[in-house]
């Protein structure tokens, strides 16, 4: 994002604002996406910023893209995602470990391996995303419990 843009009425505190609110409303593979996206952006923000010798700037794109990375590790399930989430697991640290490294060494090829990786998960979650089902919400108006006998403890009507 440019500076210009981001000190603009319409800029980060609009933006914040709209990804809060579509973060609060997107489901679990959706957020993962949306994590993923974050941490690709923030990779490739960190090459602009080895490219023009902006320490500072590489830095804090690097650790960002690490806080993410830090938290697609922590929403992990491991007693429900089996081999995959020891897999992802492993996969996420051997990318913060590259990240060090790209930051230590003011490299870009442990940056682009990384964000090579993560474009990889980052499709397979995608289309993951869009294979789920869509569940459609009740029709608007009345819902009764299914298994309420009576009838009128959990029933509303508009």
């Amino acid at each position: 994002m440019n500076a210009a843009y981001q000190n603009s009425a319409y800029g980060a505190s609009s933006l914040g604002g709209y990804l809060e609110q579509k973060a609060l409303s997107a489901g679990p593979l959706e957020l993962v996406a949306m994590l993923y996206a974050k941490a690709i952006s923030e990779l490739q923000e960190a090459r602009r910023q080895l490219a023009a010798r902006n320490i500072s700037l590489r830095s804090k794109a690097i650790s960002k893209a690490c806080d993410v990375i830090g938290e697609l590790d922590g929403s992990l399930n491991m007693e429900i995602g089996g081999e995959l989430s020891l897999r992802l697991r492993s996969l996420y640290r051997y990318c913060l470990v590259r990240l060090l490294d790209a930051n230590l060494q003011q490299a870009d090829e442990p940056l682009v391996e990384v964000l090579g990786l993560l474009a990889t998960l980052s499709e397979g979650w995608q289309s993951i995303a869009k294979s789920e089902p869509i569940i459609e919400p009740a029709p608007a108006g009345r819902w009764e419990a299914e298994n309420d006998s009576v009838n009128h403890a959990n029933s509303w009507t508009l």
